[in-house]
């Protein structure tokens, strides 16, 4: 099994350690433009070798795309140009609804399994990459129907020797999910980083104050910005809406603060509580 990861961050660099160590790589050809990264990627032994785009996809049976979701957007239609019959396309972006449109009319377009695997830290780099990043978490799987037996059945033997459930909907169910659960988790949590930053302009203060729960709340906001603003643009019409109902509650809790409404801010951090009930699961 030859494994093409384009994009040598922390999810593909996590990828790669995490396949050659359960075998289900035989060879790790690497593809990213960054030259820092192609380094580090050899250097930390990620990879086999480091090859332009066109000879690495040529070379594999699974080619994975790990690289921002709008230059996914740009070289999946190039990279199923260059793949056989019998190669498999996946990508592991925040987003599916932009990439399914963009290969709707691509005649080998059954090769794509579009998916996301739901983990990652807030870091970046191939020096982020870490063992074990992708066991027990959730893989999705996106618009099965529209793909080829045996290009499903490859890529979920792969989320399956990472030790991942595999999920299944459509795209735009999961780009919606995805809004609400994750996308709006960074927004706020860049927006706090960014309310703290401009108040509070002693960096000692910050520090000594700050307490797990504040470290835990803005830990996100040192995520990529390049990534994320890629995910804003794409998912835009579903995050507007989060925004809609989110800011709408923000205004309404700030109301009952300024009316001193004790019941109200009680009842509705109580209500909140229930989310404990879904991830204690």
């Amino acid at each position: 099994m030859k494994i093409c990861i384009v994009g040598l961050g922390l999810i593909g660099g996590s990828l790669a350690i995490d396949l050659r160590a359960n075998g289900f790589a035989d060879e790790i050809i690497g593809v990213d433009i960054h030259p820092e990264h192609q380094r580090e990627a050899l250097r930390l032994k990620l990879v086999d070798e480091i090859l332009e785009l066109e000879e690495g996809t040529k070379k594999a049976d699974l080619i994975v795309l790990t690289v921002p979701v709008s230059v996914i957007a740009e070289i999946l239609p190039k990279v199923l140009d260059l793949i056989n019959e019998n190669q498999v396309v996946t990508d592991m972006g925040s987003t599916k609804s932009f990439l399914i449109e963009a290969i709707k009319g691509h005649s080998k377009k059954s090769r794509f399994v579009p998916s996301h695997p739901m983990a990652g830290t807030e870091n970046s780099g191939p020096k982020a990459a870490i063992r074990n990043l992708f066991a027990n978490r959730v893989a999705i799987i996106c618009d099965k129907e529209h793909c080829d037996e045996d290009a499903i059945k490859m890529v979920e033997k792969m989320y399956k020797s990472l030790f991942m459930e595999i999920v299944y909907m459509n795209g735009a169910d999961h780009d919606m999910h995805a809004a609400y659960v994750s996308h709006i988790s960074h927004i706020s949590s860049f927006l706090l980083a960014n309310t703290v930053l401009e108040k509070e302009k002693s960096e000692t203060a910050i520090f000594n104050l700050a307490s797990g729960g504040f470290e835990s709340t803005v830990r996100l906001a040192k995520s990529s910005p390049k990534m994320w603003a890629d995910i804003f643009m794409q998912n835009g019409e579903h995050i507007s809406t989060v925004l809609e109902t989110y800011i709408k509650l923000l205004q309404d809790f700030k109301n009952k603060i300024d009316d001193k409404d004790y019941d109200y801010l009680f009842s509705e951090m109580q209500k909140a509580n229930a989310i404990r009930k879904v991830l204690d699961r």
